[in-house]
């Protein structure tokens, strides 16, 4: 039976969703990739444990993730009853709705059939009562706000989530979901979004700026940029890397664009006594305004070089233009 590290919560960081009372650690742990099907399965446990053993209390999913569609929460409900379960009250497990899940007109998007029944079958999958962060996926055009709102704040009233949130929401419609769910006593804390060096959406669209002013919390995906903010690309494609094998994510051209600019990155990264997947980490965490970075990982080693960004997240003025002139 697996036993956790008596000393997990002795470096990791906590801060708070904004204005909530709820902690996440600084880092936690993706299964967007790496948990599907083809996955192996100890190599998923591990990189469970690892990531709880060095104070990564956050799991987060969604119900596509996969592939195919469904098998991360699969795989994920077999770690916590292989072991990792007994710790469920230390745990932070986050799903969401709304991509494409399942045929006909009830299985995406944003309406109060999908939402909720799709929440029904997350927590089949991983065996649970309850999820800690239910989020809608993605904003929904077609639906009414107050519809949507409303079947998250029923998620929680039903005792199914402890808290929701908003992933891929811009600034003024998070605004306005704010609103909603303030009237309807839900206690709204997370916006999960993509962010880092190489894409600043959330700066451009208001997210960042409405979410700190109305005091939510700010969790980030895809930090690394799929990777291309890492030493992978530095000198050119490895045959055995996700683009080759994958290319849903990351294509050829787009790394071939951007390697200068990860070479001169990575200078710089060195000259900080960083990887540069630790500066990378450390830019989003920089400010205070992100609560979380999200990270995946394909072996235990890459959490822990993850987790070391934490050593150093201050940058100084000319550390933050020579990152902007580089990008821009």
């Amino acid at each position: 039976m697996y036993q956790a590290n008596a000393e997990r919560y002795q470096t990791m960081a906590y801060p708070r969703c904004g204005a909530s009372g709820l902690r996440l650690p600084a880092v936690s742990l993706g299964l967007w990739h790496n948990f599907g099907d083809q996955a192996d399965y100890t190599t998923m446990q591990s990189l469970c444990t690892t990531a709880f053993d060095n104070g990564i209390t956050h799991f987060d999913l969604a119900n596509n993730y996969g592939p195919a569609p469904g098998a991360a929460e699969v795989n994920f409900g077999r770690i916590l009853r292989d072991g990792l379960g007994r710790y469920r009250d230390e745990l932070i497990i986050s799903t969401k709705a709304g991509y494409t899940m399942w045929e006909g007109p009830y299985g995406d998007w944003g309406s109060r059939k999908y939402l909720l029944a799709s929440l029904d079958q997350s927590l089949r999958r991983m065996g649970l009562e309850y999820v800690d962060i239910f989020y809608h996926h993605r904003m929904d055009p077609n639906t009414p706000l107050e519809e949507t709102m409303g079947a998250l704040a029923h998620a929680v009233h039903s005792g199914k989530a402890l808290y929701v949130g908003l992933s891929n929401y811009d600034g003024p419609t998070l605004e306005k979901a704010t609103a909603i769910l303030q009237d309807l006593h839900c206690p709204f804390v997370l916006n999960q979004n993509r962010y880092s060096i190489l894409d600043r959406t959330i700066e451009q669209n208001g997210l960042k700026d409405t979410a700190a002013r109305l005091g939510k919390g700010i969790i980030a995906f895809s930090p690394l940029a799929q990777g291309i903010l890492t030493d992978r690309y530095l000198e050119g494609i490895p045959a055995d890397s996700r683009i080759r094998t994958d290319g849903r994510f990351l294509q050829e051209t787009t790394v071939v664009a951007r390697q200068e600019q990860i070479r001169q990155l990575n200078k710089l990264a060195a000259r900080r006594g960083q990887t540069l997947a630790q500066m990378a980490l450390a830019w989003v965490l920089r400010d205070g305004a992100v609560t979380s970075v999200l990270v995946g990982a394909s072996k235990p080693e890459q959490i822990l070089d993850n987790i070391a960004a934490l050593n150093n997240t201050v940058f100084t003025d000319e550390e933050l233009q020579a990152i902007d002139r580089l990008v821009e």
